[in-house]
């Protein structure tokens, strides 16, 4: 397989020109990423999608014709193997949440390095959520302050004290290299533990699993 097939082809939609050329220019010239095409609308991006097929898409918020969040979730309905990157002037709670409930798999704000968002690319491809900290407890808050009393059924299923663990370090923001230096298990291990989280929850996402988890009160996270 030649070094262009290997490449992860990326999509980028933003309605801001300058910021948008900049980012693709930045990104065509990273080692093992593509850049398969730009958009400069929601609606725009999610045409695109359906016809390059990307592995990642970074995806403006705010745009006109179809926002970000209605693309997002137009995008992954379209092309359910896309990865999404939601890209943000704000950490407003209310973005996140939206982002992360219609299908995102990261959260970059607009002022990250071009090194971080090759990372962020290169993360998500791999099948990794990619969230700081600061935002992952925002979305645990903001799920806190969601769960209602007539939500909390028994789960018809139970998972193991380990994967517990890995829910409970996935929750802070850690990727799977992270979590395995923490339990002292291999990167191997801990995608194995997730694959089989999502499973049982019936989720999608580590993002979704976390949220579950914490709506049913399976873990506390202080």
């Amino acid at each position: 397989m030649s070094e262009a097939d290997e490449a992860i082809k990326v999509l980028v939609v933003d309605d801001q020109e300058l910021f948008r050329r900049g980012l693709t220019m930045l990104l065509g010239v990273e080692s093992g990423i593509e850049v398969v095409g730009e958009a400069s609308d929601g609606l725009e991006g999610t045409q695109l999608a359906a016809e390059t097929v990307p592995d990642v898409v970074l995806l403006d918020v705010r745009m006109p014709k179809r926002s970000g969040i209605e693309a997002c979730a137009a995008i992954k309905e379209t092309v359910p193997s896309a990865k999404i990157i939601m890209l943000t002037v704000s950490d407003e709670e209310a973005d996140l949440y939206e982002a992360v409930k219609s299908g995102a798999a990261g959260y970059l704000l607009k002022d990250s390095s071009i090194d971080e968002v090759s990372q962020a690319v290169r993360v998500v491809a791999d099948g990794q959520s990619l969230i700081s900290p600061s935002m992952a407890v925002k979305l645990i808050d903001e799920f806190k302050q969601m769960a209602k009393p007539e939500k909390q059924q028994l789960p018809g299923f139970r998972l193991t004290e380990r994967e517990l663990e890995v829910l409970r370090l996935v929750a802070r923001g850690m990727n799977n290299r992270e979590i395995a230096r923490q339990l002292f298990i291999s990167e191997n291990t801990v995608k194995n533990h997730v694959r089989n989280i999502l499973e049982k929850l019936q989720l999608h996402s580590r993002m979704e699993a976390v949220m579950y988890a914490v709506r049913e009160k399976l873990l506390e996270i202080p």
